[in-house]
């Protein structure tokens, strides 16, 4: 089920709220988390009814690891003469059962991904260097996998390592499930929302965070489908025509899937934090304006935060972090934007893309050249203005885009190519004129009676200002500024019903989000 579809709006998620709130109020609280957890699987189900198997065995052999946890010896840990690296008091080391059950976690978690996101992936280049013919299977990716399966592995891990308990069933079940962000995140950790759920004020309605919800809830609605969907429109055509694009309409076109990714995945983490509000549940904050970013290191640390809070927890740490010298610090930095690159798609693509964003990272991390103002631990050697860094880093990551969404190597080098080429062909008016949309209607069926050579004009003049707009938006305060700062005046709630009701009326093409596909 999607967000931004009309069976989520007017029936799931009043009838959620209904019967959250209901059996909260009865004091029905078992009931209340088996209620949400019913409806989260659900949400999940309309998908694809197939996909249940997969996320309930899923959940099913976690819980039941983290059961047998409960009923290992009360003394977990050997004793060891130094600190360890993975988190155990200083002098504790693993002991036997909990590293078996450190290692079938592990296991079992990443066993399930790989199975049902790598399997083809792996088996193609298999045969591909040893000129083998296995047979591919061809699966079909369930939904949320990568989100879902990373939230367990995190308790799993913490689990072994003693820093957490075993939980009810139930509440395991609404930790994991939970709808707001079981498709594509934030990334939650149990620390994070079990408490909530057992807190029973929580389940109380207030009126402030619901009223919050909503005005995030819109905003995040309005960015998927007012303007990431329309600058879809450009980037599906332009990719569709990689080989033909000249060096304007190559820059067009990236910047058109620039912004649709970035509105689409700051909406979908913007609607997120807002139906949680609705519920009384606070999520992390997933998405901070990366497009302010002075450096490549700060724009990390603006997008997807959750997920780079996994990599350093669970990989960079491990592995040593910072602590094993400095050379060392570099290549586990590397190390983990390459599995981040991975992360986001079973192909080569996202290797070179998170490749491409390591070796940046690990340029901004040798400290040659900094941003004035923003030297983290180690000073820079020469600094540069604020703006010229927001210029190298929206431009680095736009190219490192060419790897993100082409199809193939081949097309993303192709991209590079016309980037390059300095040739003009007046590409740009035919990826303009994908702008057919029902904004511009009347001007354009007027046009067409009066003028119809003036109409892909109108279509430039409506891309140029459509840009004008995105790029003032990203300085603007974004949605959750914008939520938690100051009242919900009538000024504001008069643009939050106007913004819905032009969102409902354009909710005739739906479409998925980005991060679905992750």
């Amino acid at each position: 089920m999607l967000f931004n579809s009309y069976i989520f709006i007017f029936i799931f998620l009043p009838v959620a709220l209904i019967g959250w709130y209901g059996l909260n109020r009865c004091q029905k609280y078992a009931l209340a988390n088996l209620f949400l957890a019913g409806m989260s699987l659900w949400f999940y189900a309309y998908f694809n009814v197939s996909y249940l198997a997969i996320i309930l065995s899923s959940i099913g052999l976690n819980y039941l690891l983290s059961y047998l946890l409960t009923r290992l010896p009360a003394n977990r840990y050997s004793s060891s003469g130094n600190a360890d690296t993975d988190g155990l008091p200083a002098g504790q080391t693993l002991g036997m059962w909990n590293r078996v059950g450190l290692i079938a976690g592990i296991l079992i978690n990443l066993g399930i991904l790989f199975y049902f996101k790598y399997y083809d992936f792996f088996i193609e280049n298999i045969n591909y260097a040893f000129h083998t013919d296995f047979t591919l299977k061809h699966i079909l990716l369930p939904l949320g996998i990568s989100f879902f399966t990373f939230q367990q592995l995190s308790f799993i891990i913490d689990r072994c390592l003693g820093k957490t308990d075993h939980y009810s069933f139930i509440n395991y079940v609404t930790f994991v499930t939970f709808f707001p962000q079981l498709i594509a995140g934030p990334i939650v950790l149990y620390k994070e929302m079990i408490p909530q759920f057992e807190d029973l004020s929580k389940r109380r309605f207030n009126a402030a965070s619901f009223s919050r919800g909503i005005y995030l809830f819109v905003l995040g609605l309005a960015k998927k489908v007012l303007l990431a969907d329309t600058f879809a429109l450009m980037a599906n055509y332009g990719f569709a025509q990689t080989f033909s694009l000249d060096s304007i309409s190559t820059i067009i076109v990236i910047l058109s899937y620039s912004f649709e990714l970035y509105f689409d995945f700051s909406g979908y983490s913007d609607m997120a934090m807002g139906l949680g509000r609705m519920f009384n549940i606070e999520l992390p904050v997933n998405f901070n304006s990366p497009y302010r970013s002075c450096s490549i290191k700060e724009f990390w640390q603006r997008w997807h935060i959750t997920l780079s809070r996994f990599f350093i927890t669970y990989v960079y740490i491990p592995l040593g972090g910072s602590k094993k010298g400095y050379p060392r610090m570099l290549v586990n930095t590397f190390i983990v934007f390459l599995l981040s690159g991975l992360w986001h798609g079973a192909a080569w693509t996202y290797v070179a893309w998170g490749a491409m964003h390591g070796l940046l990272v690990v340029w901004d991390n040798l400290g040659i050249i900094g941003v004035q103002g923003r030297d983290g631990k180690r000073p820079a050697r020469f600094h540069i203005p604020t703006w010229l860094g927001w210029i190298f880093t929206f431009t680095l990551f736009n190219m490192s885009l060419f790897f993100f969404r082409s199809e193939s190597m081949l097309g993303a080098v192709q991209l590079f190519k016309n980037l390059f080429a300095g040739n003009f062909t007046g590409k740009i008016c035919e990826v303009a004129a994908q702008l057919d949309i029902s904004e511009i209607y009347v001007v354009k069926q007027a046009l067409e009676l009066a003028a119809p050579d003036f109409v892909q004009y109108v279509y430039l003049i409506f891309m140029f200002l459509l840009f004008a707009l995105a790029f003032y938006l990203i300085f603007r305060p974004n949605a959750y500024e914008r939520a938690m700062r100051g009242e919900l005046t009538s000024k504001r709630c008069w643009i939050i019903c106007i913004l819905l009701i032009w969102c409902i009326v354009s909710l005739s093409q739906v479409s998925t989000f980005l991060y679905f596909n992750f």
